[in-house]
C-alpha cells in the first residue's frame, strides 16, 4: 500500500504526493482535485467526497481499502483508524516512526483536506437537537488536530475558506510546501477547531459563570482610539449595515456608530427621529412628523457638537433632508433606507460613509475588558414607558409632559453617567454627561441650554439614577423644569417628593436605574 520511493527527506520542504480528502462543502474542490491529479498524487477519500472525485473521472483510493473496514454507524465511524492517522501523524525524522509505517503497512498522507460539519448553520436554522447533534462533526475534527500537530511533514486544510489558498500554493510552487506554508495552515486548522468546539459548547452551556466566545472574522482598523495605538473589530459588519459610500471606518467610528444604534433603537417604533451624537453621547435629537424636520430640529440642539458628528434617523432618508445634511460636515451617516436622489447627494462629500443599517438582533449580553479579566452583564433591554410610570408628586404630570418624560428618559439611558437631560416638544433640549456629581451634571445642561438660546420653562427633566437630597429639584426648578423622572429608591426620596409638592412641579418614579458607565 505504500509508495517504495515516497519522500521522507529530512528538508523543510516537501512535495505532496499523496492525500486525504473528506469534505461536507464541495464548492471550489475540484480544481483542487484536478492539480492534484495533474501532479500524480495519490487521492484517498470517503462517501460523498469520493463519489464527488470518481464523477469528475479521477482515480480516487477508498479509505476501506486502508483500513480494511468499511463504514459504519451510518457513516459517524469512517476515518477514525490507526493506518490513517498513522499516515498523518508519523514523523519522518523518526526512524522508529518510519520502521513502524513498513512494519503496518501504512500509507503516508501528506495532505489532509477537511470540511467540517455545519455544526453552527444547523443551530442557526432551528433544525432539532437530533439533527444538531448528528452534526457535531468527530472524524474531521480529529483529522484537523492530527495534521495541525504534525505540520511539520503534514499540510491540513481544515475549511471550504482555504481551498484557494491551497490551489494557489500548489500551483505555484508545482506541490511543494515550505514549513512556513504548513504551520500557517496548521495555525489556521487549529483556529478551526477551537472555534467549532466553543460553538458546540456554547449550544450545550447553561452556566452563565463559564464564559467562552470565537468571532472568526477580525478586522484591521487604521488605528485604535489614538493613532499610537493597534486596533482591530471582530464581528460581522456586513450583516448590520450596507456600506455604500465613504472611507473606512475607525475605531471610534465603530464605537460612535454603536452609541447611535443603541440609541435609535430605542424610537424604533416612533414617528420620524432623527439622532447626532458625538463622543458616544447626543448631542442633538428630535422628532417630528417628517424626518427633515426632525433633522433640522436636531441639528439646533447643539450645532457647534454636531461638526464632526454621527448621525443617524429611524426612518428612509429624503432628498430634502440629504440637502440638508450635505450642509454640515459629518463622519456618519445611517438610516434603513434612502431615495436614490438622497444618496447622490449625500455621496457629494468624498469621505462621508453612508451605512444602510440592516435589522440585526444584538447581542444579549455586552462585554468589556477590566484589569486582567472581563466584564459581562446583561444588554440593558429595559425601555421606560407610560406604563412604567408612578406619580408620587401631587401635581400630575400633563399628557405633553408624559411624551417628554418618556423621550428624555431614552437619551438618558444611553447617556454617559452621571446625566440629566431636558427634553421639551419631542426635542433634546440639552443634557449633562458623564459628571462626577449629578448636581454638575444638571448645571452643566442649564448653561448649555442657555448658551444655544433656549427657554427651559415647561421643560421635562431625566435623571439616570435617584436624588439623594432635594438640590437637583431645587436647581431644576428655577431653570423653569415642570416635570421630573427618575428611578426613585433613595432613602431620602421624600425630600425631593416635598420640594416639588411645595412647588407645583410634577415627579413620576420608573423603578429602573439606568445608569451606563
Amino acid at each position: 500500500m505504500q509508495s517504495e520511493n515516497h519522500n521522507y527527506t529530512m528538508s523543510t520542504t516537501k512535495t505532496i504526493q499523496s492525500a486525504l480528502i473528506s469534505v461536507f462543502s464541495k464548492d471550489g474542490l475540484e480544481p483542487i482535485v484536478r492539480k492534484l491529479h495533474e501532479q500524480n498524487v495519490t487521492l484517498y477519500s470517503t462517501g460523498g467526497t469520493e463519489d464527488f472525485i470518481k464523477n469528475l473521472g479521477i482515480p480516487v483510493v477508498p479509505v476501506e481499502d486502508i483500513t480494511s473496514f468499511p463504514e459504519i454507524l451510518g457513516g459517524r465511524v469512517k476515518t477514525l483508524h490507526p493506518k490513517i492517522f498513522g499516515g498523518i501523524l508519523n514523523r519522518q525524522d523518526n526512524e522508529s516512526d518510519v520502521q513502524q509505517m513498513k512494519e503496518f503497512d501504512i500509507p503516508q498522507i501528506d495532505l489532509v483536506i477537511v470540511d467540517l460539519y455545519p455544526f453552527e448553520k444547523t443551530v442557526a436554522s432551528g433544525a432539532s437537537e437530533q439533527d444538531i447533534i448528528e452534526k457535531i462533526d468527530i472524524g474531521g475534527i480529529s483529522l484537523i488536530r492530527a495534521g495541525a500537530k504534525n505540520f511539520k511533514d503534514t499540510v491540513i486544510v481544515a475549511s471550504v475558506n482555504e481551498y484557494s489558498l491551497l490551489l494557489d500554493l500548489i500551483t505555484e510552487q508545482n506541490g511543494a510546501t515550505t514549513l512556513e506554508n504548513r504551520r500557517l495552515f496548521a495555525t489556521k486548522a487549529f483556529h478551526v477547531s477551537s472555534h467549532y468546539d466553543g460553538a458546540i459548547f456554547n449550544y450545550f452551556n447553561t452556566d452563565e459563570t463559564i464564559y467562552k466566545e470565537s468571532i472568526a472574522d477580525g478586522q484591521v482598523l487604521r488605528y485604535g482610539e489614538n493613532p499610537h495605538q493597534k486596533g482591530f473589530f471582530f464581528g460581522d459588519f456586513d450583516a448590520m449595515f450596507k456600506k455604500v459610500h465613504g472611507k473606512e471606518l475607525s475605531y471610534n467610528n465603530l464605537l460612535d456608530v454603536d452609541a447611535a444604534v443603541n440609541l435609535i433603537n430605542e424610537f424604533k417604533t416612533d414617528g420620524p427621529t432623527f439622532a447626532i451624537l458625538k463622543h458616544n453621547n447626543a448631542c442633538g435629537l428630535a422628532s417630528r412628523k417628517t424626518i427633515s424636520e426632525a433633522y433640522l430640529a436636531a441639528l439646533a440642539c447643539d450645532p457647534t457638537s454636531a461638526f464632526g458628528g454621527v448621525l443617524i434617523a429611524n426612518t428612509k432618508i429624503d432628498l430634502a433632508t440629504a440637502q440638508e445634511i450635505n450642509k454640515l460636515f459629518c463622519e456618519v451617516v445611517i438610516a434603513p433606507s434612502y431615495d436614490d436622489d438622497a444618496i447622490a447627494v449625500l455621496q457629494e462629500k468624498k469621505n462621508r460613509i453612508i451605512l444602510v443599517q440592516n435589522e440585526v438582533e444584538l447581542p444579549s449580553r455586552q462585554v468589556r475588558t477590566c484589569l486582567n479579566g472581563l466584564l459581562i452583564q446583561d444588554r440593558n433591554n429595559i425601555t421606560d414607558t407610560k406604563e412604567h410610570l408612578k406619580t408620587v408628586t401631587i401635581t400630575e404630570p400633563t399628557a405633553q409632559e408624559i411624551e417628554d418624560l418618556i423621550f428624555a428618559s431614552k437619551i438618558c439611558k444611553n447617556t454617559k453617567s452621571n446625566t440629566i437631560v431636558f427634553a421639551k416638544n419631542g426635542t433634546l433640549i440639552s443634557s449633562g454627561t458623564g459628571q462626577t456629581s449629578r448636581v454638575d451634571a444638571l448645571m452643566q445642561a442649564v448653561d448649555k441650554a442657555k448658551a444655544f438660546g433656549f427657554d427651559l420653562t415647561g421643560a421635562s427633566m431625566a435623571s439616570d439614577a435617584f436624588f439623594p437630597f432635594p438640590d437637583c429639584v431645587e436647581l431644576a426648578k428655577k431653570a423653569g423644569i415642570t416635570a421630573v423622572i427618575q428611578p426613585g429608591g433613595s432613602i431620602k426620596d421624600e425630600l425631593s417628593i416635598n420640594y416639588c409638592n411645595e412647588n407645583n412641579l410634577a415627579m413620576v418614579f420608573t423603578g429602573t436605574r439606568h445608569f451606563k458607565h
